[in-house]
């Protein structure tokens, strides 16, 4: 068997990965979910052809041959949209770093030039594999030339192999009469025109009947349907263009030797960097072994006895003191909740790493640590994990006026709060052209504890050099962006109060959890037999394919929406037929019960730790708006709707003798609008105290404020929530099944009774525009780059979220403010009373019972006097004997 030679049309497969995935930028803003597309398909293809010769030819933005002669007839091509045009340069560039043969001609398109590339192949004895979207190819299909056509189907991409008796099978032409074949059904994919009325069917029964386009006007005459005949008649010119655009040139005059094509080693230092460089993450593993050399000249110096120990801490002291900035880099190893090793970096070019041993104690680090803590500035990444190993001076002495110690997550977070995650080496990229190995790529899936000590050295000290490095150029940064106030003051004293409320956890009843499981298994049974009681007979209430042809063909429901894979069941679906029969209710609560089953009365036990409580992580970096997130379990997704739901929160419950008070901020994100909208009718309605969703429906349907019916105020509090979310028309109207004009009506109205809301979409918008992003009242940045997007989609949702952002991340940078207030108030008054969970805009605290009246009063002036905005806060706050009880 002969050598290999693979060959791939860039723009047609990068076109391909661009559409086929979901739209990924890198930290610098750059789209690269294109590039990442294309590299797993040629990956894919590499390990299928096993190649010897690799070439990527791509079209050159200057005009050919052929468009020039059909630019005449119709035009250009249709531009590519400009998140895929700006990565096209990108693409090349990531070949070039791989050493992959690219090649490219002003004057030729890539087909012509693979055409001719696949031919020379053939001819010295190889196999060849030529791989695009581009049907057009298929003219040169050989025994040996196999063109490979990617498709979608059903979500995944499949690849199509064309031989020359493929192209037989499929079209009953050989590949040279292809050419004549799309001429005659012309493809507007390629600007190819075609005859008009001759499409592919037709096309095919006339090249099977008189194999050539010669022939076929040859005899006319013999042509039945008359017109096809006339077109045919009409259109030679057109037909011999069509020709002519549609014959790949295989004599190209091109340079290219196969030796510069063969594949040699692709995973080149140049490419790993800028792989980290585009945060392609998933392809790093492929670089294993290949890049081990970071780029830099720190070294790690190990600290053996405690007395070097208690030397570097002290040297690490005096340099804090004295820099101009105060930093000192730590970086913390740990495994299953025990500390292994630390770094401790305070010079560019030397990190000091220090592995636990039995005089260098998880005591003494606590101890040196905690001392640098009061005259120096420890800078971390995930501070928050640091936290089990010391305690920060700035936790308690918040009064402090040397600035506070340094989260280099939480700093490139607030740059950019896009990201999916934040790791050291991204940061180390991003900011200091840095190259490093990941915690995957060092550890691998083996146990750090078990790993050798020189593979810990390098990841440990790399963290302690990152953090010492990017500190002052995040905090240079924060300072230009107006958000150094924001890290200081609110995320850096808040990320010690969420380690402490992790550290606490919530009690939980293990066995109530498991009675509540059984009662939900009880009424998850009851439905089952119900559901196909009402069916007629048994299937799998969870396939979304059986109960689709059940509701929809077996019991004839109407509004079924047929998808490739069966009807659509979705809960919005569902929801409208609700009225028609009564299976699709159990049906919506049979579901609703399985998850809650699966989700909480399950899944919550896995969770329950030996001292009987949950502990859960609060996340300060996930969200783009600001908001903390819950995860391992995520206790702010505790049902609410339905009853039983709801009575899961009952298994929550406060220590002996404890009770729970749980404090609610009222319409927080509507009292926020009235501020930043400075709408004069909401700002009253909010300081009459009256019921602002019965005075909005007073005002959006002209009825009495007496007379206003519970409809007409469950609707104007959908519209009051669904503005502040930047809800459209369809949206409110499937919200409210009306009408989309009624939706419509009921917005138009609102926005004429409060003109200061419209006034504040329409600003925020163009201000999002203006500046690339949008901010809070406290200066918290949410770029947007949908706004600049050529799909009018993400242009649309990039729109609704310059209107919502704002309000939401003020809402999130208030609940933040109220949480360190109401912590401090706690600390500085010595309660027993703790701080335990938040969820949205709740506040649980786990109170002593003498301090029930204290706590009241801490959280409801704490949260209150939070933000002094144009309306008053207001708190609700309650007491319970469980969580349930409390809210």
């Amino acid at each position: 068997m002969g050598k290999k030679l693979l060959l791939i049309d860039g723009h047609s497969i990068l076109n391909r990965a661009f559409y086929g995935l979901p739209d990924l930028t890198n930290a610098e803003g750059k789209h690269t979910g294109a590039v990442y597309g294309f590299l797993n398909i040629m990956f894919r293809l590499i390990e299928e052809e096993k190649p010897d010769y690799l070439t990527v030819a791509f079209d050159v933005h200057a005009p050919t041959f052929r468009h020039e002669i059909y630019k005449e007839y119709k035009g250009t091509r249709k531009g590519m949209p400009d998140e895929l045009r700006e990565q096209v340069p990108l693409m090349k560039e990531v070949l070039d770093a791989m050493g992959i043969c690219r090649m490219e001609k002003p004057g030729l398109e890539a087909d012509d030039i693979l055409g001719t590339i696949a031919k020379r192949g053939e001819k010295e004895g190889m196999e060849v594999r030529l791989v695009s979207g581009d049907r057009d190819l298929l003219q040169i299909a050989t025994d040996h030339i196999c063109i490979r056509i990617p498709k979608t189907k059903q979500g995944r991409t499949e690849i199509e192999n064309y031989f020359a008796e493929d192209v037989k099978a499929l079209y009953g032409v050989t590949p040279l009469q292809f050419i004549e074949l799309k001429a005659l059904m012309g493809d507007s994919s390629d600007n190819i025109p075609g005859v008009p009325k001759v499409g592919e069917k037709t096309a095919i029964g006339l090249m099977t009947e008189y194999g050539s386009i010669e022939n076929i006007y040859a005899n006319l005459d013999n042509i039945s349907k008359k017109s096809i005949k006339e077109s045919l008649a009409a259109n030679r010119e057109l037909c011999d263009l069509s020709k002519v655009l549609a014959t790949i040139n295989v004599n190209a005059d091109i340079d290219y030797s196969f030796e510069k094509a063969r594949i040699k080693d692709i995973f080149t230092k140049e490419a790993y960097e800028l792989y980290v460089r585009l945060n392609f993450k998933n392809l790093l593993g492929r670089f294993e072994n290949k890049v081990t050399e970071n780029s830099t000249d720190v070294t790690f110096d190990e600290c053996v006895s405690k007395e070097e120990a208690e030397s570097i801490f002290d040297k690490a002291k005096e340099y804090g003191e004295k820099s101009a900035d105060n930093f000192v880099g730590i970086g913390i190893l740990s495994e299953d909740k025990a500390l292994l090793a630390v770094s401790v970096c305070f010079s560019k070019d030397k990190a000091y790493y220090l592995e636990l041993n039995d005089s260098i104690t998880e005591g003494f680090i606590r101890e040196s640590l905690e001392t640098m803590s009061k005259t120096c500035r420890l800078s971390f990444f995930d501070i928050k994990h640091a936290y089990r190993f010391f305690t920060p001076d700035h936790a308690y002495n918040y009064e402090r006026d040397l600035a506070c110690d340094f989260d280099i997550l939480i700093g490139a977070y607030l740059l950019n709060p896009l990201k999916n995650d934040y790791m050291p080496e991204d940061i180390a990229s991003e900011y200091l052209q840095l190259t490093i190995r990941s915690f995957k790529q060092i550890f691998g899936k083996d146990k750090v504890s078990k790993a050798p000590p020189e593979l810990r050295k390098e990841y440990t000290g790399f963290l302690a050099y990152v953090s010492y490095m990017s500190a002052p150029i995040l905090e240079k940064k924060l300072l230009e962006e107006d958000m150094l106030s924001i890290f200081r003051d609110i995320e850096m004293p808040l990320s010690y109060i969420l380690y402490d409320m992790e550290r606490e956890g919530i009690l939980v009843k293990r066995e109530e959890l498991k009675a509540y499981g059984e009662r939900l298994t009880g009424r998850i049974e009851e439905l089952e037999k119900n559901i196909h009681g009402a069916a007629g007979c048994e299937f799998n209430i969870n396939s979304p394919k059986q109960l689709g042809e059940i509701l929809f063909e077996k019991m004839g429901l109407k509004g079924g929406k047929k998808t490739k894979t069966g009807y659509s069941t979705a809960a919005d679906v569902l929801e409208k037929l609700a009225p028609e029969n009564p299976i699709i209710a159990d049906i919506l609560e049979y579901r609703g019960l399985t998850k809650l089953k699966s989700t909480y009365a399950d899944g919550l036990s896995a969770y329950i730790e030996d001292d009987e409580r949950i502990h859960t992580s609060f996340n300060q970096t996930i969200t783009a708006t600001g908001r903390i997130s819950s995860t391992e379990p995520n206790l702010q997704n505790i049902p609410m709707r339905t009853e039983l739901g709801r009575a899961i929160r009952k298994v929550f419950v406060p220590k002996k003798d404890y009770v729970f008070a749980d404090a609610d901020y009222s319409q927080i994100e509507l009292r926020i609008l009235a501020h930043m909208s400075d709408d004069k009718g909401l700002i009253d309605a909010y300081h009459e105290g009256r019921d602002i969703h019965r005075i909005t429906a007073s005002k959006v349907f002209h009825t009495p404020f007496e007379e206003v019916t519970d409809i007409q105020r469950r609707n104007a509090k959908a519209v009051n929530f669904g503005i502040v979310y930047g809800i459209s028309a369809f949206g409110l109207s499937e919200d409210l099944n009306i009408s989309r004009s009624e939706a419509k009506q009921y917005m138009e109205e609102y926005l004429n009774t409060y003109p200061g809301v419209s006034n504040y979409q329409t600003s925020a918008v163009e201000k999002a525009k203006e500046r690339g992003y949008c901010v809070t009242l406290y200066n918290r940045r949410r770029p947007m780059p949908e706004l600049k997007s050529g799909n009018f989609m993400q242009r649309q949702f990039g729109e609704r979220v310059a209107m919502n952002a704002p309000i939401q991340g003020t809402a999130a940078d208030i609940m933040k403010i109220a949480m360190i207030r109401v912590w401090r108030r706690l600390l500085k008054e010595n309660l027993k009373s703790k701080m335990i969970l938040q969820i949205h805009d709740e506040l649980v605290i786990e109170t002593a019972p003498d301090e029930k009246d204290k706590v009241k009063e801490i959280l409801e002036s704490e949260m209150m006097g939070a933000a002094n905005l144009a309306v008053p806060l207001e708190v609700e706050c309650h007491f319970g004997t469980d969580w349930f009880e409390a809210k």
